[in-house]
């Protein structure tokens, strides 16, 4: 089977890892990719250029698209090459609103009674109310720009008087017009996990469960960033937590989405707030989150391409997930002043001398004219890590942190400390 993966990340480096291990793979094509992916790379293909990508889909016989990032899914490639002669992984356009809008997720969740957070939606011609509804609430508060805003635009604030200022700043175009409507919410007192669901539309698996770490700075201090490094499993995440996740979230949301005449085939990613052992909703994505991902896929024995050819297929229910016993766990290094205006073109050394047993996934990586690898991006290199439990997998990837250099980097030693 020939395979285009869309996507340049950490977390199309570890779709790649596994779709590579799959006797199903003929060929693997990476667009537009990054150097840890480099002998698969279609660098010059842009995964937004939809008739680019469906010229090179008949040229290369490619039998399937995998869909890493969100914003191709929530442009509507699905629908774009629903007609076509080659298997696409990811939701329909209308489907991926579950991430692309925040009010449409929200008010998606208040349908069909699953458990969220109480919100409102505001805009700049509702802003008293939405001034009106914050004083209601207890601090902290809640802003979440409704559009895509690269997981960017979500202000969580202490101050009611510094919030709606933020509410008027984000409404006056803080994140473009990602944030010209602004969903505020109630905050969610509680523990976060990640749920990824694989669902061919009827039949559905739940992957390994994942934990992130969103903040820069070690104990969960300074501002939101795309991810720090992240564990799985998750202890508190039992059999008993899981049925309820199942029963209240997952089954609901996909008997809403077809009840509504949606097409969702895919991964759905479910940010939950464990509540005094009750899962409620953060979010959705429509994709694999990063860099969970870079410990759920890892863990997956079975062939990764099998179940996404259950996917496209709709044959799913058939498929069998298998899951390694040993935790793994990923730490995230970033440059020097990431989440904020970062640096790049430090060179980065030190990867020759990690064990072999530690998987190195790319994300913001670039080769200089005389092939030295630079960083390039704010978050640079995923390293991730086995163990017996989470924290003897944490102190392996953070040994091997340790030992990789560049000018500025920045991580976290502490990833799993807060687990018990």
């Amino acid at each position: 089977m020939n395979i285009l993966l869309l996507g340049s990340g950490a977390r199309e480096a570890a779709f790649a890892d596994r779709i590579l291990s799959s006797s199903r793979t003929e060929n693997l094509f990476v667009a537009p990719g990054n150097p840890g992916t480099a002998p698969h790379n279609v660098a010059d293909l842009n995964p937004l250029d939809f008739e680019a990508v469906a010229e090179f889909v008949d040229s290369h016989d490619v039998d399937m698209i995998v869909v890493g990032p969100e914003q191709p899914l929530v442009d509507g490639i699905a629908d774009f090459f629903a007609d076509r002669d080659v298997k696409i992984i990811g939701p329909s356009q209308k489907g991926a609103m579950l991430e692309g809008s925040k009010e449409f997720a929200k008010e998606f969740m208040f349908r069909h009674a699953i458990p969220t957070a109480r919100f409102m939606t505001v805009t700049q011609d509702t802003i008293d109310e939405g001034y009106s509804f914050l004083e209601s609430l207890t601090p902290p508060y809640v802003l979440k720009a409704d559009g895509l805003a690269a997981g960017k635009g979500v202000l969580i604030l202490d101050d009611v008087y510094e919030a709606k200022e933020k509410l008027s700043q984000m409404l006056e175009g803080m994140f473009g017009a990602a944030s010209d409507t602004v969903v505020i919410e109630e905050y969610l007192h509680g523990i976060e996990c990640s749920v990824f669901v694989i669902t061919d539309g009827e039949d559905y698996k739940l992957l390994p469960v994942a934990k992130d770490y969103k903040r820069i700075g070690e104990g969960d201090k300074g501002p939101n960033t795309g991810g720090m490094g992240a564990v799985s499993p998750v202890p508190f995440a039992d059999e008993e937590f899981i049925a309820k996740v199942e029963k209240s979230i997952v089954e609901p949301t996909l008997k809403g989405l077809s009840e509504e005449g949606i097409d969702y085939s895919g991964f759905i990613f479910l940010g939950l707030m464990n509540v005094e052992g009750e899962p409620m909703v953060i979010e959705y994505n429509c994709r694999m989150g990063d860099p969970e991902t870079e410990v759920v896929l890892p863990r997956i024995e079975s062939d990764f391409v099998d179940l996404l050819e259950g996917v496209a297929d709709k044959t799913l229910g058939l498929k069998r997930l298998s899951v390694a016993p040993q935790a793994a766990a990923t730490v995230i290094l970033a440059s020097a002043g990431y989440p904020g205006p970062y640096r790049k073109g430090d060179e980065i050394s030190g990867l020759d001398s990690l064990p072999s047993e530690i998987k190195v996934f790319h994300a913001g990586t670039r080769r200089d004219a005389e092939g030295k690898l630079q960083t390039y991006g704010g978050r640079v290199l995923a390293l991730t890590a086995f163990g017996d439990d989470i924290h003897s997998a944490a102190a392996k990837a953070t040994q091997a942190a340790e030992n990789v250099s560049f000018e500025g980097k920045q991580y976290r030693s502490d990833i799993s400390s807060d687990l018990r």
